[in-house]
């Protein structure tokens, strides 16, 4: 297995500049970013505005629920946020899925419905799921991370939430204070049913799309362990790594959008 493991020293001494100048062709794919849960499109706005610097055609999509989305939890459901997903690509081609934590799940039930749309999908500290897992199934096997200790599930309201005092170390333990702070005071429930919905994938479909995963070496939501786990089963053979928490796109901004750029050409 070929293991691409960044240089972490080389890559930051690479400037910004450069990287837009050798990027600034258009690119033929349309990059999409999926965020994962507890989360946003907004989270997402440096990598995205790297990567349209840079000439890249992006779409930042916002899960309904989220951010300053307010679809009520009562009507979220897995199959809306495949069909936001699916909507927002519309008849483009060359599609590069960006996919964060849930957002494995979702991008890979859209990635099965839309396969001959998909170029490649980038993981990036995300679930990867096979037939008939879930979300709550695959972290329910994952000794390492450290949600389960400050996860609150509410099953009558149909929400899970994750207790302000952990929510930093939870998603952010290398986040500057005043960052993981500001998430902790605004993060926003989470709608319960999408997380325990398994998703259908199929060999001929989901199974043949090109894929790529990026490692998050320190992190405290979905263990190293798992993610090493996952990526065997799905014979992911294109790996980076990062020494971030769950959050590279906080921490590694710059970084992550050079190595999508590398990917989606």
């Amino acid at each position: 297995m070929k293991n691409l493991v960044l240089s972490i020293a080389v890559l930051l001494t690479t400037t910004f500049t450069a990287f837009s100048q050798v990027n600034k062709a258009q690119s033929t794919s349309t990059i999409a970013i999926i965020h994962g849960a507890w989360s946003s499109a907004s989270d997402w706005k440096q990598v995205t505005e790297d990567l349209m610097a840079a000439g890249h055609q992006v779409i930042s999509i916002n899960l309904p629920g989220h951010g300053s989305d307010n679809t009520a939890i009562t009507g979220i459901s897995l199959k809306l946020y495949v069909d936001e997903v699916k909507k927002a690509i519309g008849v483009k081609q060359n599609v590069v899925l960006v996919v964060h934590s849930f957002g494995g799940i979702v991008g890979s039930q859209v990635a099965e419905q839309i396969a001959p749309q998909i170029k490649k999908i980038i993981y990036i500290a995300a679930y990867v799921p096979k037939n008939g897992e879930s979300l709550l199934s695959l972290a329910q096997t994952d000794a390492e991370s450290h949600i389960g200790k400050s996860l609150i599930v509410d099953e009558k309201a149909g929400i899970a939430t994750v207790r302000k005092e952990g929510v930093a170390d939870v998603f952010m333990a290398d986040a500057p204070a005043q960052v993981a702070d500001y998430v902790s005071n605004t993060i926003k429930p989470e709608p319960l049913a999408p997380l325990a919905t398994p998703v259908t994938l199929t060999d001929g479909k989901f199974g043949k799309i090109n894929k790529v995963f990026v490692h998050s070496l320190n992190d405290h939501t979905i263990g190293y362990s798992l993610q090493q786990k996952m990526v065997k089963d799905a014979g992911i053979q294109r790996l980076y790594s990062l020494p971030s928490s769950h959050t590279p796109f906080i921490m590694f901004p710059h970084v992550l959008a050079q190595i999508i750029a590398v990917e989606a050409k």
